[in-house]
């Protein structure tokens, strides 16, 4: 450690120690000090290679990986991810789109949202890359959102993350998920008055890293030929950067985006020069983007009438795409306002004007739910999954219904052959669990409940529902079996994480 971040270390702990516990998630401060007593231990150990070559990074690919899976359930534990699939599959969807343009694809990438109105997108160890609510409802297209996400795959696909952390003893992957972790979550957004929901995640991780000059013009460049390649107009990356920049002069505390990707003028000038040279292209925004953005809008507003009020507004103006979008935005907001009638009469001209569109079809069956007529709903989900039975949204709401129905046999066969070809998330897992629990099956609901409980992060719960399950599961041989593997795998987990705090 030099001597300047020696002494900005002990001001650092100096400053900690005369505020008040902070129980519910640590400072970014704080985690500051950890990351840097900590690092120069390991920097002894392994020697810190050329940041900006790819080749030099001494953390292999399954290594930056098993540190983005530790990293995910720390998130999982302390920040309010958005729960809605439809807006989970249209980020991994364009993710993907992004991706499918990259040579560098070394492992399979996670996109996902953070429930949280700032402007900002962070990329993780292992392909893990997150992007702010408040990021999707604020752009103007989806360029904007691609040309975020195109540049956070650049960050991953050149390896700057892992070449970053390459200080890192392989053996405490652990530790140092956990320091990412707490670093990224640790600044707080003064206006939430909330310890952990409102965190305003990715404020300190891209700072602490030192994505350098260099990383960040390499993303922009990279990123500029993803988005170049999935049909975007690589111009929107430097005109979402100069409107945030533009913008910031308005806000008391710039966007999060801002302070995690320093954007000068410098550099969006020379963003400018490297999009100028792809050709030209306009590109009306997808369906399905103006549909999430209108949703979020929806689910991030605390008082429903006021997102009411919003789209009765814009009801008046607006192409036939925009209007759809505008009509559903309005249909979600009367049914959180205790207003089904009224929405599911919009649910339904949306769903005669679209019919393939499978989210709205599931929209149209919770609203049915919603006002009693169970066996509607049922029909609309048996119909519709039918023809799509691997779309999430779909999966989720019809398990739900079944069970709501005493019909917990079939809700499982619907979970399970989902299972076959997809990783069930913590949602299906939890609907898993009452679908067994209803069907007799307690040791099997244990089970179920354990795996929710962990991909939530809470790993202690997940080792209790395995203890409970061991319990309850009589001689069957072949379970007990897979329980005491389990549980022993979850048990080691657990004595890492008490061995690094």
């Amino acid at each position: 450690m030099n001597l300047e971040r020696y002494h900005h270390w002990l001001e650092c702990c100096d400053e900690d120690r005369g505020r008040e516990s902070r129980p519910l998630v640590t400072t970014g401060r704080a985690a500051v000090c950890a990351f840097l007593l900590w690092a120069p231990v390991l920097a002894a150990q392994v020697q810190l290679p050329d940041i900006g070559s790819p080749e030099s990074s001494t953390i292999s690919i399954a290594e930056e990986r098993a540190i983005g899976e530790l990293f995910m359930r720390e998130i999982r534990s302390r920040v309010e991810l958005l729960d809605d699939a439809e807006a989970e599959d249209y980020v991994q969807s364009l993710g993907y789109r992004l991706l499918s343009q990259s040579d560098s694809q070394h492992f399979g990438f996670t996109f996902f949202v953070v429930k949280d109105a700032g402007i900002n997108a962070f990329a993780a160890p292992g392909g893990y890359i997150g992007i702010n609510s408040g990021l999707i409802t604020a752009s103007e297209s989806e360029g904007e959102v691609a040309s975020v996400l195109a540049h956070e795959i650049a960050h991953v696909t050149q390896r700057h993350i892992a070449q970053a952390v390459a200080v890192a003893d392989r053996s405490s992957m652990q530790t140092l998920a956990g320091i990412i972790a707490a670093i990224l979550i640790g600044t707080q957004s003064p206006e939430a008055g909330q310890a952990t929901a409102a965190a305003v995640v990715g404020s300190q991780i891209q700072k602490q890293l030192n994505f350098s000059r260099a990383n960040e013009q390499e993303a922009d460049r990279v990123g500029m030929q993803l988005l170049q390649g999935a049909g975007f107009d690589p111009r929107a990356m430097p005109a979402f950067f100069e409107k945030l920049q533009s913008a910031s002069r308005y806000y008391q505390k710039p966007p999060e985006f801002l302070s995690t990707h320093p954007v000068t003028t410098s550099r969006i000038a020379d963003a400018i020069g490297r999009a100028e040279k792809f050709p030209y292209r306009q590109l009306e925004d997808s369906l399905s983007y103006q549909f999430v953005r209108a949703k979020l809008r929806v689910l991030t507003e605390l008082e429903p009438q006021n997102a009411v009020s919003y789209f009765s507004e814009r009801m008046k103006f607006g192409s036939p795409e925009s209007l759809a979008a505008t009509k559903y935005g309005l249909a979600i907001a009367y049914d959180r306002s205790s207003r089904p009638q009224e929405a599911n009469k919009l649910f339904r001209e949306l769903a005669a004007q679209y019919p393939d569109r499978v989210p709205l079809r599931a929209a149209l069956a919770e609203n049915e739910l919603r006002r009693g007529r169970l066996n509607e709903a049922l029909q609309i989900y048996a119909d519709t999954t039918a023809l799509y039975p691997g779309n999430k949204v779909l999966v989720r709401g019809y398990a739900d219904a079944l069970i709501q129905a005493g019909q917990a046999k079939k809700a499982l066969e619907v979970i399970d052959r989902y299972g076959r070809l997809h990783a069930l998330d913590a949602v299906l897992y939890k609907l898993r669990a009452n679908a067994h629990q209803q069907a007799g099956n307690p040791a099997e609901s244990h089970i179920a409940l354990s795996e929710h409980y962990y991909l939530n992060g809470e790993i202690g719960a997940a080792i209790h529902q395995l203890e409970l399950a061991s319990q309850r599961s009589g001689n069957d041989f072949y379970r007990n079996s897979r329980i005491e593997a389990r549980l022993k795998q979850l048990q080691n987990e657990r004595a890492q994480s008490v061995r690094r705090n």
